[in-house]
C-alpha cells in the first residue's frame, strides 16, 4: 500500500500549487498543511496499545516525540493568518523531522 499512499501524497502536493497559481489572482491562497503523527484517539488506536510500536514510531522522529493536537492547529492557524499573507502554494510539513531524514 506505499505506492498508493506515495501518490496520495504528490497528488495533493500537485493540486496544492495548482489550484494556489489558479486562484491567486482572486486572493485566495491554498496551502496544504503536512503533520506526521499527532497525539490523537486514532494514533492511539493505530498503535494499538503496543508500547514498542509507540517507541518505534516515536525514534523514527529527530524531536523523538509525537505531535501534540495544538500545535497542527497553530500551525493551520498560522497559515489563516494575516502573518503568512504572501504564502500560497507551500507545504508547511510540521513533523518533528521525520520527513528530514
Amino acid at each position: 500500500m506505499q505506492g498508493a499512499y506515495a501518490a496520495s501524497k504528490h497528488a495533493l502536493a500537485g493540486l496544492t500549487k495548482s489550484a494556489a497559481a489558479e486562484y491567486a489572482k482572486d486572493g485566495i491562497r491554498v496551502n496544504a498543511l503536512c503533520p506526521s503523527a499527532v497525539r490523537t484517539p486514532m494514533l492511539a488506536r493505530a498503535l494499538g496499545g503496543e508500547a514498542s510500536a509507540e517507541k518505534k514510531l516515536r525514534a523514527a522522529h529527530p524531536m523523538s516525540r509525537f505531535a501534540e493536537p495544538g500545535e497542527i492547529a497553530n500551525a493551520a492557524l498560522w497559515l489563516c493568518s494575516e502573518q503568512s499573507s504572501f504564502v500560497t502554494g507551500h507545504e508547511l510539513t510540521a513533523d518533528g523531522g521525520f520527513t528530514a531524514i
